[in-house]
């Protein structure tokens, strides 16, 4: 806090200033700066962060129901792009985000359902309102992802670069690759911090956590329970968990021809109901928000079942989260 100057008042007369009347402006400056600096007001003039729910089906196949796998972030008005699932762009005209006010994008692992649209954002970005930089994070290979895209992209983007006027795309794209976790990024109003999460086959696969002016937001990607993720949570005011209903997955996976080998990957790579509570117990994170429902589809599974079966193994406020919705 810098020094409060002394205030200079004009003389009574051709003599000093009333030493009493300087003491009592002192003393209210003072008393003012003080007041300006406790928690309470400071809390009040905080960014206050906006968590979208843009998708919340799990798997690669589009449902009917829910959109895939999507988020952001919006803090002082910049978007944090959180994985970008078929249709992403969309969901954020839905949402009634700016797509010209994205800033960062973070893929959590290199699977169809969470990077589909990595590309098909930022070119639909641009031929909207985005001109400014956007730096992308993820794991390998992301680069070369990105790169590729322009390429195949490379004539409508001359063209609209010719047409219309428009800046070119490929030094607005900085794309990253995060091969361990610690902190990935830190800007005036987020840090985000990555933790190395289980997902096998794929590897590396992140979780993300924003630290945000106002309060915490993990992030769980794809994953098994792990200690990495409990960790990288603990204390978190929101996680944002995959998670998997077993009754209805058996269902689901009995028709298919290699349901075996499907029902196997699924329970080495995923998150169970009963195992999401204790992972967000464990962590002792405030809000559990449930989302890329595993199955996800038709027929819906209720809210109600959902919450019924991940309450009993977490007592603290849990949400059921649905495309679109905003905490």
């Amino acid at each position: 806090m810098t020094d409060t100057a002394k205030p200079t008042m004009p003389s009574r007369c051709a003599g000093s200033p009333d030493p009493s009347r300087r003491r009592l402006l002192q003393a209210a400056g003072l008393a003012l700066a003080a007041f300006a600096c406790t928690p309470q007001l400071s809390a009040t003039v905080r960014a206050r962060s906006r968590l979208i729910l843009l998708g919340t089906a799990g798997g690669p196949t589009p449902k009917p129901d829910r959109s895939a796998p999507a988020n952001a972030i919006v803090v002082d008005g910049a978007i944090y792009v959180i994985d970008c699932g078929n249709g992403v762009a969309r969901q954020m005209a839905k949402a009634g985000l700016d797509l010209g006010a994205i800033r960062d994008v973070f893929v959590t692992h290199q699977h169809s359902d969470h990077n589909a649209d990595y590309g098909n954002l930022l070119w639909l970005a641009w031929a909207a309102r985005l001109h400014t930089r956007v730096d992308t994070w993820g794991p390998p290979p992301l680069q070369e992802m990105t790169r590729l895209f322009l390429q195949m992209n490379d004539a409508d983007i001359r063209t609209r670069i010719a047409d219309e006027g428009r800046p070119p795309l490929a030094p607005l794209i900085v794309p990253h690759e995060i091969t361990h976790g610690g902190v990935v990024m830190q800007d005036e109003r987020v840090k985000v911090t990555a933790a190395v999460v289980e997902h096998p086959p794929v590897t590396p696969a992140f979780a993300y956590r924003f630290d945000c002016p106002d309060r915490s937001i993990v992030f769980s990607g794809d994953t098994r329970p792990c200690a990495s993720l409990v960790e990288l949570a603990r204390g978190a005011d929101v996680l944002v968990h995959e998670v998997m209903y077993l009754p209805a997955l058996e269902k689901l996976i009995a028709s298919e021809p290699n349901a075996q080998r499907l029902r196997e990957h699924l329970l080495a790579s995923h998150t169970t109901t009963a195992q999401v509570g204790r992972i967000a117990s464990e962590a002792g994170v405030k809000t559990l928000v449930l989302s890329h429902f595993v199955p996800g589809g038709y027929p819906p599974i209720a809210d109600q079942v959902w919450r019924d079966a991940v309450a009993p193994d977490f007592k603290g406020r849990l949400i059921v989260g649905h495309d679109l919705l905003e905490l």
